[in-house]
């Protein structure tokens, strides 16, 4: 009977083990979820002692700024009313570092901050060096031209006059740096001297001058520490909740992040808004698909057709106007009254006539449509590649010699793509954090229930099988021997109520 009482102990404690391995698996099932959402709402809320604070604060993915130019091929035929042609150049490529600072948290919860960006020129991942020459519109001219369409004959003489006197004509041959970073041009300090609000630049005129070495503004945002249904969302910029740049207060609201981090715990009826400080307006992004990016799980976002769309295209978009063909948005009331249009790359998503006035546009979605690819669970972009394009409305200006006989027409300067991916330790630190972790509990989980189980079934089994026909027989009856119920367990519990080891009699 040792043997007996040996293998009914071994059985008893497995039974044991099973019933504790099958109970901390369903309290793992139950409390888990809980316990991942509440690292998540720690980790992601902006706050100093969570594992995103410094990722928020010094963004470490790195990010590249591509440009590409429209060369205009020719420039005196489009001033005899020809048809522009212009052959892409490209890419430029530099590398963007941005930084957080003045970083004050308020009583309302939220944070304040300015964000600064500076860019490398790397021409190793490059199509050409920043000393190219490329031929495009001259904006102060052709814009100025625009500006005085309805002014007095007599001031578009002595404009004509003294574009001509300065040297200026309707298109530069510029170096991409010039382009880029900025140049002298006699015509800002006229114009900054006799008209002194006309332009918001008093020395070089740069396309990203404004945005190199500055901030973009200064954000106040949620951090989601105290209430958590607001985390990221935009309180204020510049001091203010709304722009006054547009004609609806619907496209003048500040709505949606800063656009780096977004809300966690994402379904596929989520959206991705968020106000851009260069486009002067809120911007929604839509899901479009799941993925995965280096093991980890995400949503892509992209744009809807309706982001350019003219306002008889899409009504919401009226306040945006006055408007011309759908698929390029007018913004010229937030840069100094130029005629200057947004859109993306080579009038990809727009009315066909747009790319079709102008020759050698070649849109498609796989190299012209943009797209943020998310961890839904954190909110936390993985890859984003954002793509848009900068065109300048030009036509003949009647008084203004410059102008020639120029046909309208919107005629595209450059396009660029912003573009990052999460990469090395970070990337890292990310997958085994927020992904592996999470996936190794929800595992442990169901292995500790289905183990339970499979231990608690060894007694039943020892039972089962101990218990033959002869001994089932010779078994003395509950009624006559309560104190010997044949049980693995018993040998257990009497040991542990007696605090000696139980050998049955034979």
């Amino acid at each position: 009977m040792g043997s007996r009482s040996r293998a009914r102990r071994v059985a008893a404690a497995l039974g044991f083990a099973g019933l504790l391995c099958a109970v901390l698996g369903v309290i793992m099932i139950v409390m888990v979820p809980s316990i991942i959402k509440q690292q998540v709402l720690k980790n992601v809320r902006i706050d100093p002692s969570s594992l995103s604070f410094n990722m928020w604060k010094e963004i470490p993915v790195p990010f590249y700024l591509s440009v590409y130019f429209f060369d205009v091929v020719n420039p005196n035929e489009i001033l005899q009313g020809q048809k522009p042609q212009v052959r892409e150049r490209g890419p430029y490529v530099y590398r963007e570092f941005r930084h957080k600072s003045n970083i004050t948290f308020n009583d309302n919860d939220t944070v304040s901050f300015l964000e600064y960006r500076s860019f490398q020129f790397q021409p190793d991942k490059s199509r050409g060096l920043e000393s190219d020459s490329i031929v495009m519109p001259n904006i102060l001219v052709l814009s100025a031209a625009m500006m005085m369409e309805n002014g007095p004959m007599s001031l578009k003489l002595i404009m004509t006059l003294a574009f001509s006197t300065l040297g200026e004509r309707a298109f530069m041959n510029r170096t991409v740096s010039e382009i880029m970073w900025g140049y002298e041009d006699p015509l800002i300090h006229i114009v900054n001297k006799y008209f002194p609000n006309m332009f918001p630049f008093k020395g070089k005129f740069g396309l990203f001058a404004e945005l190199n070495n500055s901030d973009s503004g200064l954000f106040t945002v949620f951090t989601g520490v105290k209430n958590f249904s607001r985390i990221h969302l935009v309180d204020k910029w510049n001091g203010v909740s709304k722009v006054n740049f547009w004609h609806s207060d619907q496209c003048n609201m500040i709505n949606g992040t800063s656009g780096q981090i977004w809300a966690p715990f994402m379904t596929p009826e989520s959206s991705l808004e968020f106000y851009s400080p260069e486009a002067c307006r809120s911007m929604k992004l839509i899901y479009k698909e799941q993925g995965v990016f280096e093991g980890i799980p995400t949503f892509r976002f992209v744009a809807p057709n309706t982001l350019f769309a003219n306002g008889s295209v899409y009504p919401p978009n009226e306040g945006f106007c006055p408007c011309r063909e759908s698929g390029i948005q007018n913004v010229s009331t937030c840069r100094f009254n130029a005629p200057l249009f947004l859109s993306h790359p080579h009038f990809y998503n727009a009315d066909p006539v747009l790319a079709e006035a102008v020759s050698g546009l070649h849109p498609n979605p796989e190299e012209h449509s943009l797209f943020l690819d998310v961890h839904p669970v954190t909110g936390i972009p993985m890859n984003c590649s954002v793509k848009l394009q900068l065109s300048l409305y030009i036509k003949s200006v009647k008084g203004i010699g410059q102008t020639g006989k120029i046909e309208p027409v919107i005629l595209p300067l450059m396009w660029f793509g912003e573009s990052g991916a999460m990469e090395g330790e970070t990337l890292q630190t990310f997958y085994t954090q927020l992904v592996l972790m999470p996936k190794v509990l929800r595992y442990a989980q169901y292995v500790l229930l289905a183990l339970g189980c499979v231990l608690l079934l060894i007694p039943i089994v020892y039972q089962i099988r101990s218990q033959g026909p002869e001994d089932a027989a010779s078994q003395p009856s509950l009624a006559t021997q309560p104190d010997q119920l044949s049980s693995p367990y018993t040998p257990l519990l009497q040991d542990s109520l007696s605090g000696q080891p139980t050998n049955p009699k034979v």
